[in-house]
């Protein structure tokens, strides 16, 4: 199934209105957008980029998952794994099967803001004589960045990402210039390899919804890559999903209703990270310095309906919640030095926490 062509029968199922723009979509009443059949659509969506990926892609299904509810959201993912785990491969693969602009950025300690944002250099028009300046885009003018090692470049530079990420724009001499859109930052960390390195600044790891740990392959996923690497490509990604159709799915995801016990149970899960703030769980408050913000709150949300969409359901509940909140929280949360010296990790305070907070909060 190609995707793109069936962008008709995805849009009729959402509006009675023939050719709505993203902008009326947006502003519809869920029950006009939200059908089993709009949904069906968006999950057959999903299951199409996931079987181009697996096309080149060995295993890696919960990191495919997580990327694609980044995308499916407006939102930006940070993949974190040590050399080797085919980050790189998988989002440049992911780009192969989107009719939207692809850009790679290798960040190195020498980059500076002006490489990504664009400058301007003086033009000369051969006819006239006349000198103007004019401005040379960068590599942030794509809709897909592959930001590769994002940690070795100096804060600077960062700075420059950090406002590309958060407000989908640049500034180059004093103008300002919007991003296109749709505007996704998929970036990569090795986690072993410090030195040379510019530690991100909790600012800037806020603005990625998810944090995703890429795993060593099983035995059997890895046996498969040596098979396909000492082999012959034979199969090649297809293009399936256009910026079109993103905006539909993100104005569908929009729409999914959710309960005012879900919102309680995200807001619970958020504040108990908390060490000072009261109801905070004793092993948070033991073993952090400070917890998740207001973001991650809505992190879990908006995650958890992209999450509820593409396993087929018309509502997030809880369990959608639970579902994405190791990823949206592990970078968020500060270890101290005691859970430190006794080898807690977030993922531990993360699943503590998971098992202590009820799913049905009154």
């Amino acid at each position: 199934m190609r995707i793109h062509e069936s962008n008709a029968s995805l849009t009729s199922s959402m509006s009675n209105r023939p050719g709505p723009s993203p902008q009326e979509l947006e502003t519809e009443q869920a029950a006009e957008v939200i059908t089993p059949e709009a949904v069906k659509e968006c999950r057959e969506i999903y299951s199409a980029i996931q079987k181009e990926l697996a096309k080149v892609i060995v295993g890696q299904t919960k990191v495919v998952e997580e990327i694609l509810i980044s995308i499916f959201t407006r939102s930006h993912a940070l993949l974190v794994g040590v050399p080797g785990l085919a980050k790189t491969l998988l989002i440049s693969t992911l780009a192969e099967t989107l009719h939207l602009s692809f850009r790679r950025i290798q960040f190195t300690p020498d980059l500076m803001p002006s490489d990504i944002t664009g400058t301007e250099v003086i033009y000369q028009d051969q006819a006239s004589g006349s000198k103007q300046f004019k401005f040379l885009e960068g590599p942030l003018f794509a809709n897909i960045i592959l930001a590769d090692e994002i940690n070795r470049t100096p804060p600077k530079t960062q700075a420059a990402m950090l406002e590309a990420m958060q407000e989908r724009r640049v500034t180059v001499g004093g103008v300002t210039r919007p991003l296109p859109q749709p505007f996704f930052v998929l970036a990569t960390q090795n986690p072993l390899e410090q030195e040379g390195t510019y530690p991100l600044p909790e600012a800037q790891l806020d603005r990625f919804l998810f944090l995703i740990h890429v795993g060593y392959p099983s035995e059997e996923e890895e046996l498969e890559v040596m098979k396909r690497g000492s082999g012959v490509q034979t199969e090649k990604p297809q293009a399936v999903l256009d910026g079109d159709t993103i905006t539909r799915v993100q104005n569908v995801i929009k729409a999914i209703p959710v309960a005012d016990h879900v919102f309680r149970y995200a807001r619970q899960l958020v504040r108990s990270t908390r060490p000072k703030e009261e109801g905070a769980l004793p092993f948070c408050s033991k073993y952090l310095t400070f917890g998740a913000g207001p973001r991650a709150s809505l992190g879990l949300i908006t995650a958890a309906k992209a999450h509820a969409v593409i396993n087929g359901q018309v509502y997030a509940g809880c369990e959608n919640v639970a579902a994405v909140a190791p990823s949206i929280l592990r970078h968020r949360i500060a270890p101290n030095f005691s859970a430190q010296s006794e080898g807690i990790t977030p993922d531990v305070v993360i699943a503590k926490l998971l098992a202590e907070t009820p799913k049905h909060e009154a």
